[in-house]
């Protein structure tokens, strides 16, 4: 390489890496604005946190066993979903992979890629072959993000059954059945045929290369056969395993709003103020609102989300604050530490050996 070139090159990765600061900076200041606005100028307008602390201090300690109870019942159901789709994982790795994963989301900036690309590395350190954990990871990863499109249309059904509809609810829960719709089209399109899975795969590796030439990056080395083989691996799996899978997905998202209807009820807020149905339908579309990566974890995205759809639907705000604080809290504070020590010792929890089929 002549000096000219050398400098070039310098320049260009310079370049780039001032943007990706750029970036990084706007957004990590926009998600501080958020968190700020929202817990430091419009929760306190809502309900003064002197009124929030009292109602919090007038729990029972029969309201804090069912809390606590419900929060480990949630962390529970963290583990069975890659359980279905990692044969040979058992629920205590599952366990402490899903734990650090998700903390990871909570503190990483870049939360989600973090988090899927700690699952991988624990479970190939473990001895986990490359292929059935990328196929893992994918699998629960689209069941996931199927099931926060699919809540909020329920949503809307049942709130629609109970006689209680709500404009902006109706055009949220509108917009995640049409992605959700062109997902599940897509996914079912992909696994359908070969051929359809290797024109895709060609199709996604061209537009990758496009992309990575723009930054002056090699491209990419995978094609159409690389999708042919997952679709044979994923409709393998599914055939076997598709029900345990979407019933641990759904036990997972559904002890979540468990978590939040139970702190709702301890709190003070009856169903006269707020029902289980209208609780489902708040929780189910500010999570779809929440997975936008503003700030990790939707910290104050849904903390404001929930209390405002809550208090519109009837709950005493100081009340309502409160129900949101402890949801939040018990929802993201038990893993985020858990999370942190079992990515802190993760290699203590080796399995002693692995089935056949993990290590093909």
């Amino acid at each position: 390489m002549t000096a000219d070139a050398a400098d070039k090159a310098g320049e260009a990765t310079t370049g780039r890496r001032r943007r990706f600061s750029k970036r990084h900076v706007v957004g990590g200041g926009v998600g501080i604005a958020v968190v700020v606005a929202t817990f430091v100028f419009i929760l306190p307008r809502i309900a003064d946190y002197r009124d929030v602390w009292d109602v919090v201090k007038g729990l029972s300690w029969a309201d804090i066993g069912l809390l606590a109870g419900v929060t480990a019942l949630n962390l529970a159901t963290f583990a069975p979903p890659w359980m279905a789709a990692l044969p040979g994982l058992r629920f205590r790795q599952a366990f402490v992979v899903t734990q650090a994963s998700t903390a990871s989301t909570y503190i990483a900036p870049a939360g989600v890629a973090v988090g899927m690309a700690l699952s991988f590395g624990m479970l190939r350190g473990w001895g986990f072959a490359a292929a059935p954990v990328s196929l893992a990871a994918a699998v629960t990863g689209v069941w996931n993000q199927l099931a926060m499109l699919a809540f909020p249309t329920v949503g809307l059904a049942l709130l629609a059954a109970s006689g209680t509809p709500h404009a902006a609810l109706d055009t949220i829960a509108f917009v995640g059945l049409a992605i959700f719709a062109v997902v599940v089209a897509g996914f079912a399109a992909g696994l359908s045929t070969a051929t359809l899975a290797r024109r895709v795969g060609d199709l996604a590796a061209r537009v990758a290369s496009w992309g990575l030439r723009l930054v002056r990056r090699k491209p990419v080395t995978w094609g159409g056969e690389a999708f042919v083989r997952f679709r044979n691996r994923t409709n393998s799996l599914l055939r076997r395993r598709w029900h345990v899978l979407t019933l641990a997905t759904l036990a997972g998202h559904l002890t979540v709003y468990l978590v939040l209807l139970v702190a709702l009820r301890v709190v003070g807020v009856s169903g006269d103020e707020v029902s289980a149905v209208e609780a489902f339908a708040a929780w189910s579309l500010v999570r779809l609102l929440g997975s936008i990566p503003i700030t990790p974890g939707g910290l104050g995205v849904v903390e404001l989300g929930l209390t405002a759809t809550l208090v519109g639907f009837g709950g005493n705000q100081a009340e309502v604050v409160a129900a949101v604080l402890v949801y939040r809290v018990l929802t993201m504070v038990p893993t985020l530490l858990i999370g942190l020590l079992a990515g802190a010792t993760w290699k203590r929890h080796r399995p002693g050996s692995l089935p056949t089929a993990a290590a093909d």
